[in-house]
């Protein structure tokens, strides 16, 4: 298998596996956490949607990092700072400072992570394996998936939240270590259309990701947590269900598309997406049923996902500035994902119930199954791997 001649992707790969593990398993129950803490869902969403906010304004910062230190060097402190996150986590006990430092550390440790982790793979992946390249990630943030959302429940349930959140910081530091062995790709200080690179189709795909998110990441984990009765140990193993069923799907499906089937693909992973938006709407309160929706759950995002961030990867590495292109992407997800949580907020405390409110996802969803299969019209043979491979 070609794609896997790259050492540096491997390496990359593997640092985001293990980090992975941290954020399918403590990271999982970030969410559900705050309204165990005692915030109302509503509160709940307002306080996810600061952090997307904090991340918008604070955004040019790794640049001014970056083109100092250097893109390792930059997502290895996100990763570092992401650690610091799920200490402060196990302190929350409703609004106050707690969760005023949890929301800027957390901003800020995604500010400089997530840039510069899609900025590295966009750098260090292959055009021709692309598709491949991000599967093999999702393959094994299944694979990981399987244990640590148990493995989390089970040390929550039993020895509190401050061993089982410490420990999950302690697995984000352990993923710091392959990085070590990749190169540190400098960023220069003045680059000529290095964010004007990032306008357009790509952006409103970014933007419209970010508003799924509002309702397929956040508010579906509250709803399945609450659905499964409140119990760390039936939510983290309805997730290990999940991730088996990913890590079944995952490996194939961004090989499809390197061998040129990106129109196909696009209909395929963007309307399974829709229709798990659809199931995970009417299994609110509906337990077998809710497992059931988060079994598909995995195997919707490794046909879906793979489709949406092959044009995103390879405009990037076209781009003058791989991490200027996704400084701009990233601030299109935050926008998307600040609008679907406060715009979810509100009418969660109207009165809409969790799964209606979900249903809002496939309004991104449409959108960006329109995009990407003008995309992918447009650039037919782009994405195919060599004969060799």
């Amino acid at each position: 298998m070609a794609f896997f001649a790259n050492r540096t992707v491997n390496l990359f790969s593997l640092h985001f596996i293990i980090f992975s593990a941290a954020f399918q398993g403590g990271g999982a129950f970030y969410s559900i956490y705050l309204v165990k803490s005692g915030l109302s869902i509503p509160l709940a969403l307002i306080a996810l949607g600061a952090v997307q906010a904090v991340r918008f304004c604070i955004r040019p910062l790794v640049l001014v990092f970056a083109s100092r230190f250097g893109l390792r060097q930059t997502l290895i402190t996100g990763t570092m700072l992401t650690a610091v996150q799920y200490p402060i986590l196990a302190e929350i006990a409703g609004i106050g400072p707690v969760l005023y430092a949890l929301i800027v550390v957390t901003a800020v440790s995604d500010v400089f992570y997530w840039s510069s982790y899609h900025a590295t793979f966009a750098r260090l992946g292959d055009d021709e394996h692309r598709g491949s390249q991000i599967s093999v990630q999702i393959a094994g943030m299944a694979l990981v998936g399987i244990v640590s959302p148990i493995l989390s429940g089970w040390l929550l349930a039993t020895f509190g939240p401050r061993f089982a959140f410490n420990f999950s910081g302690l697995i984000v530091l352990l993923s710091v270590i392959p990085m070590l062995w990749t190169p540190n790709t400098p960023i220069l200080r003045h680059i000529e259309g290095g964010f004007r690179a990032a306008l357009g189709d790509t952006l409103l795909l970014q933007s419209m990701d970010g508003f799924v998110a509002a309702g397929m990441v956040f508010i579906w984990q509250i709803t399945l947590f609450l659905t499964l009765g409140g119990s760390y140990l039936n939510y983290g193993s309805a997730l290990a269900v999940a991730a088996l069923a990913g890590a079944v799907a995952g490996m194939v499906l961004g090989r499809f598309i390197d061998m040129g089937h990106g129109v196909r693909m696009v209909w395929i992973g963007a309307g399974f997406y829709c229709a798990v938006v659809v199931l995970r709407a009417l299994a609110s309160g509906h337990p077998w049923l809710a497992v059931i929706a988060s079994a598909l759950g995995p195997f919707g995002t490794a046909l879906y996902v793979p489709v949406m961030m092959t044009p995103v990867y390879t405009r990037a590495k076209a781009s003058p500035c791989v991490l200027r292109f996704h400084i701009v992407m990233e601030g299109g997800w935050d926008t998307g994902s600040v609008i679907g949580t406060f715009l979810s907020a509100a009418l969660i405390a109207m009165g809409l119930s969790l799964g209606n409110a979900m249903l809002l996802s496939l309004i991104g969803t449409v959108t960006c199954l329109v995009v990407l299969r003008r995309y992918f019209l447009a650039h037919p043979s782009q994405h195919l791997a060599t004969a060799e491979a």
